[in-house]
Parts: structure tokens; C-alpha cells; sequence
């Protein structure tokens, strides 16, 4: 239960574009009914992302709203209000499932799209081949192969990124349904897939231990999946890429070139942990098992007797060709949701009144929640908080260094604290006007 960590390089963040691009609606299943345009706005302000991916855009009431509140320039969509512009890219996430070589696979992709009129070309394809109305993320019967190469005849500006690959159920690599290489997934599209996403149970250093992804320069990139708006959730994970050029316009060009061409900055990664598919283990029999473990177990819950879901750790081991002379110069920035932090030291629940006094706080002083995560100096920290035991659980947050117990089969990671600390009992009342 060690942090899975590196140290935090440094950063200018003010210097960058924080982006999410994978996020969902309030028409996806089991999402947020709130989760609408002015309040994912209002969140990626607050948290410190400027730049979100629409999600969603084949359902047809979001795509409505989307085209009734977002202004397109550049292939950036815009969404207006008192604050100024907030820009969006097109996005969306599709299920695929399907039969290859005798095997069912199932397997998510995120993809990018440049403007509406390249959707509503997506969409007519996607019409012949079942519905889209009943869910944010739909399911289709295509292969990759096939869904990748009618994206690139509609529109070679089409962005396609495998989701969260290592996830048991919907992942590429995926130990349910997915397959050992890119390559066997997209075939002569392969060539098109320029990026994966680490999902939340995996981060950069291990999805370079597969071979495929080194030798071809896969670009990892990061983002949250967010289910609701609120900060815990969304950027949670995100990839941060530069900004355009002194009075240039942020096109959608700027971010796709970075993907393709490997160039952006880096990723801010949970740790893999915290991710609910991180170990193997079966959360009906609340029980869980480490790669080593499993492999004592024969794959083979003791509680049940049933195969256990075998998780991201173990699956990255299985595929891992590991090269000890590669050397990779992405930053990335190993951290856990401010709330989650907050909520270590009170002893206290994420979404408790506690926990958002003192986030408010935290906020109203220092604006985002990646200004406090990444780079708000210790002693003007501890200036706001008033408390060296919450200060420094930021600090050893910022530096990749809280532990985590891994999550398993659909359960979160949980973090925890070191067998000396403690939580926070009760705030000081001289503290309490603070918060």
C-alpha cells in the first residue's frame, strides 16, 4: 500500500491549458440529473480546468442544448456567460460490442470531433447501425477496426483515444473483453490511434511498460469520466497542454496536434489505487487480492470459489515488456481530489458540511483547487488552514506521497492515513471563524 509516486515537477500552470475531455451528461446513465452546461462550467472554474470535452454529443437532447449555448470558433466551442467565454471540444464516448476471432469483446473509445456538421455526419452513420436515444454512451455492434475507419471517411480530423484501457469490462486491454495489442484491436487503423487514456486505475509509468505503446510513441493522456460536477470528480484526472503562442487563437488544431504529435506537457494521474479496477478481487465477497496473491489463489476467490475479476496491476504484469534503458520526460502529477484530502484529516465525509467549510475556505483565498493542489506555498497554506496536520497532508499530496488502499471490482480506493497520524477531532474554536 505504498504511494505509487515520483516527484512533483515543478510547474507554471498559469501557462497551460488544464483540459477534460472525458466527461459525460445528464443523459448517461447513472449520472448526475444536474449535470448540465452552466454547472460544468462553474466547477472546471472552480477546480482549475479551462478547457472540457462536451461528452455526450450523440444523444440528441444534449446535443440539442450543446448547439443551443455553445458558439464555435476554431473548433472550439464556446459557452458564454457573465464570467467571459469557457471553451469546449467536442467529445464523445461510445461502447462497442462485438464478436472477434470467436471472443467477445467489449471496449469503450473517447473521441474528438472538429464542428457540428462533422457530428451530424457521425450520428447518420451511427442511425444505420442501431439507436443512440437512450443513452449518453450507446452501444453499438462495430468493431474498432471498422468504427475507426468510418471516422477517418467522415472526417480525418477525428480524434479517436481507447478509454480507460485497462478496465476489466470495457477497456482495450481490458482482462473481460479486451485484447493484448492495439494492433489486434484496430488492425490497418492502428496507425490512427496516436494516444490511450490511463484511466483512473493505471498512470503513465505503467502503461509504459508495454512495448506497443513505447516503440510507436503513444501519447498517455489522462481525463476523468466524470459522472457528476462536482470537484472530486471532475479533473480529477486531466491532461495539460500548452497554450497557443502569444495572440494566437486556441484551436482545436492546437490540442489534436499535441495529441498526435506527443507534445503536451504532461498528465495529472490519482494514484492508480484510488481507481476502482486497480486490484484484482470480487466486491460481493468484500474481498481483494494483489497480483501476487492471485496467483497463489489460482485466480480463485476463496470466499466464493468463482474466478476473480482480475484487476489493472495484474493485467499491466501479464502484457508488461519492460525496458530498463527507456527513459520518458513526461511530467506527470500524482494526485488525490482536495475534497479527499480535506476529509483524511477531519475524519469526515467528502460531501459533509465540515469538509466544504473548510474547502470554501481554501478556495476564496486562493482561487482553484489546482493553485492549492500544485503550487500554493506551505506557510500561506497553513496561514489559511490555521492547521499543520491538514497543510501537510497537502503538501505530502502534492509530492505523490498519501497511501492509498487499492480499490477493487468496482470499489474506490480508499486513502489513508500513517499509522501516526490522526484525524482532526474537532476544529479548535478559534479556528472555526476561519472556516
Amino acid at each position: 500500500m505504498e504511494p505509487h509516486s515520483k516527484p512533483t515537477p515543478p510547474i507554471n500552470i498559469s501557462n497551460t491549458i488544464i483540459a477534460d475531455l472525458h466527461i459525460h451528461s445528464k443523459f448517461s446513465r447513472a449520472c448526475s440529473k444536474e449535470l448540465n452546461i452552466p454547472n460544468l462550467v462553474k466547477w472546471a472554474r472552480i477546480k482549475g480546468v479551462n478547457l472540457l470535452g462536451t461528452g455526450d454529443f450523440t444523444h440528441h437532447e444534449w446535443l440539442k442544448e450543446l448547439k443551443q449555448h455553445l458558439k464555435e470558433e476554431n473548433g472550439i466551442h464556446y459557452y458564454q456567460d457573465e464570467q467571459g467565454k469557457f471553451p469546449f471540444i467536442l467529445t464523445h464516448e461510445i461502447s462497442l460490442i462485438y464478436t472477434q476471432e470467436d471472443k467477445g469483446r467489449r471496449v469503450h473509445l473517447l473521441y474528438l470531433a472538429p464542428n457540428f456538421e462533422t457530428v451530424d455526419k457521425i450520428n447518420q452513420y451511427l442511425d444505420t447501425k442501431g439507436r443512440r436515444d437512450y443513452d449518453g454512451r450507446p452501444i453499438f455492434k462495430i468493431s474498432c477496426r471498422d468504427f475507426s475507419a468510418k471516422m477517418q471517411e467522415i472526417n480525418p480530423d477525428i480524434e479517436i483515444i481507447p478509454a480507460h484501457i485497462w478496465t476489466p469490462y470495457f477497456g482495450v486491454f481490458g482482462s473481460k473483453g479486451g485484447f493484448n495489442t492495439l494492433q489486434e484491436a484496430f488492425q490497418d487503423q492502428t496507425k490512427n490511434i496516436h494516444a490511450i487514456e490511463t484511466g483512473i486505475s493505471s498512470d503513465p509509468n505503467m502503461n509504459l511498460k508495454i512495448k506497443e505503446l513505447r516503440e510507436n510513441n503513444i501519447s498517455i493522456v489522462s481525463f476523468s469520466d466524470l459522472h457528476s460536477f462536482w470537484p472530486w470528480r471532475l479533473g480529477r484526472e486531466a491532461t495539460i497542454f500548452h497554450k497557443p503562442e502569444e495572440n494566437q487563437p486556441l484551436t482545436y488544431k492546437t490540442i489534436i496536434n499535441q495529441i498526435r504529435n506527443n507534445t503536451f506537457i504532461g498528465t495529472i494521474e490519482t494514484d492508480p489505487a484510488y481507481g476502482k479496477y486497480h486490484f484484482d478481487g470480487h466486491e460481493k465477497c468484500n474481498f481483494s487480492s494483489s497480483s501476487e496473491q492471485t496467483k497463489t489463489l489460482n485466480n480463485i476467490c476463496p470466499k466464493c470459489n468463482k474466478p476473480l475479476i482480475i484487476g489493472v496491476d495484474s493485467r499491466v504484469k501479464e502484457l508488461s515488456q519492460e525496458d530498463e534503458n527507456f527513459q520518458d520526460d513526461k511530467k506527470f502529477y500524482t494526485l488525490l481530489p482536495l475534497h479527499e484530502i480535506i476529509s483524511l484529516a477531519v475524519g469526515k465525509g467528502m460531501n459533509t458540511k465540515t469538509c466544504w467549510t473548510i474547502y470554501d475556505k481554501l478556495i476564496e483565498n486562493f482561487q482553484t483547487e489546482f493553485n492549492i493542489l500544485l503550487k500554493t506555498p506551505k506557510e500561506q497554506l497553513l496561514q489559511t488552514t490555521n492547521n499543520q496536520h491538514l497543510t501537510d497532508l497537502i503538501i505530502k499530496n502534492r509530492n505523490g506521497q498519501i497511501k492509498v488502499k487499492p480499490g477493487y471490482d468496482g470499489v474506490y480506493g480508499e486513502a489513508v492515513l500513517d499509522e501516526k497520524e490522526e484525524p482532526i477531532q474537532e476544529i479548535p474554536k478559534e479556528q472555526k471563524t476561519l472556516f
